[in-house]
């Protein structure tokens, strides 16, 4: 299994998504719009063309477009960072039975379509920068619309006790496109009964 490349993706999501949420106070929803479609032509160029790739050769022969939902700017939301009582290291389990180390650190509270929900914020005992943050959710579209396994974001920290969760920005792990690869379940916390409308749909094979 390829278990040990889904963290270099995670790296590369980090870095490129980090520059999406440096937005500023008169940036317009044009704007916005326009910086979120940049990013989703970033992440089609590395599916379709980087070596580290999830998709096989063959795969690449067929592949045309990723497919998300339309960008909505109110799935773009400023939650509430709250420490975990009792925050420890915990162990994730992946689509091939085996685990990785995460640490338990925060929930993440904020209200969507007028109900208040709350997510576990993980954090990978990889990670070098202590603001970076990993959320890995399911909601009523998994298994429908969306991958059954879940979906991806990668956050950071943008204030004292705060983050912005994009879920425009949610992404497939690798193992939606290639089973070979072995990606880490949402913990049950962050299994919402709401759908998620927003960010990237289904791998559907051609």
């Amino acid at each position: 299994m390829k278990s040990q490349n889904i963290f270099l993706i995670i790296v590369v999501f980090v870095v490129s998504v980090s520059v999406v949420y440096m937005l500023t106070n008169s940036e317009t929803t044009e704007d916005y719009i326009e910086k979120i479609e940049k990013e989703r032509e970033r992440q089609f160029k590395f599916i379709r063309f980087n070596i580290d790739s999830p998709l096989t050769a063959e795969q690449k022969q067929g592949f045309q477009a990723l497919s998300f939902y339309p960008i909505d700017p109110e799935f773009r939301i400023k939650a509430k960072m709250v420490p975990v009582e009792d925050r420890k290291m915990i162990e994730v389990p992946l689509t091939d039975g085996s685990v990785e180390k995460y640490l338990r650190h925060s929930y993440a509270e904020f209200e969507l379509k007028g109900k208040p929900h709350r997510l576990l914020l993980l954090q990978s005992v990889k990670e070098v920068d202590m603001r970076n943050f990993f959320l890995a959710f399911a909601d009523a579209t998994s298994g429908e619309e969306t991958y059954g396994g879940g979906r991806y974001i990668n956050l950071r920290q943008d204030g004292k006790n705060s983050i912005t969760i994009d879920f425009n920005l949610a992404y497939n792990p690798y193992c939606a496109y290639n089973p070979d690869f072995a990606c880490p379940l949402p913990p049950k916390e962050n299994i919402l009964e709401v759908g998620i409308l927003a960010g990237e749909k289904d791998y559907k094979k051609e």
